[in-house]
């Protein structure tokens, strides 16, 4: 199923705040990403970077890009800040300014969502990145999580309106149902540590920064 199409072609190499899980479930491996699922990493990352550039230049300030998207495969294959990859995550180290991600989970969810569940993830990491070089800080988890929530939903949604991506019909909806699927589980209290949402609070925030832009959000 393909949501999410670049309309012009794209030349690019390839959250929660640190390393933190957005899933309590383990994925069994599938065979390798095809060439399809990982030019849709690559066009994600270069949009996202293409879209923060454009932001901070409006800002008059230096929009630095993470050092690397990178994915891994297996538990503690790698670390950031002393604190070892898990499974079925994607996240934003700040520690060293990269995003990693599980490889098998992100092309799993691919596979089942398509690829604007992709662009979603990358957009998501990336508004943690560019929270930390804003100096944007919260009291509490959650409220960090849902503000780059609607950032990533902002990115979506001016890219589409500025004609750099495009979505097909019903597109938006599947992709907010999919975002029901991330959000914390019941008994988790929306004060915790860790704590991003509710299905419902996740998606109200995408929706609010897709159809509202940053100024929603920021």
């Amino acid at each position: 199923m393909t949501l999410l199409r670049l309309l012009t072609p794209v030349v690019a190499v390839l959250a929660l705040t640190g390393c933190v899980s957005d899933s309590g479930t383990t994925a069994d491996p599938i065979a390798p990403v095809d060439n399809e699922f990982q030019q849709d990493v690559n066009g994600a990352r270069s949009t996202v970077e293409e879209y923060w550039a454009a932001f901070f230049e409006t800002q008059g300030g230096q929009f630095v890009p993470v050092n690397e998207v990178l994915p891994y495969t297996e538990e503690g294959e790698g670390s950031c800040g002393g604190e070892p990859f898990v499974l079925n995550n994607a996240f934003y180290c700040p520690v060293d300014h990269f995003i990693a991600y599980d490889a098998n989970f992100l092309a799993d969810q691919y596979a089942a969502i398509g690829d604007a569940f992709v662009f979603y993830v990358i957009g998501h990491e990336y508004a943690h990145a560019v929270q930390e070089q804003l100096g944007i800080t919260h009291r509490l988890t959650i409220q960090h999580e849902l503000q780059a929530d609607c950032m990533a939903g902002a990115y979506l949604g001016d890219s589409v309106r500025g004609n750099r991506l495009k979505l097909e019909d019903g597109d938006i909806d599947e992709l907010l149902v999919s975002l029901e699927t991330v959000g914390d589980q019941p008994g988790i209290p929306w004060f915790a540590e860790g704590a991003h949402g509710t299905g419902e609070e996740r998606t109200d925030a995408f929706s609010k920064g897709s159809g509202g832009s940053l100024s929603a959000c920021i």
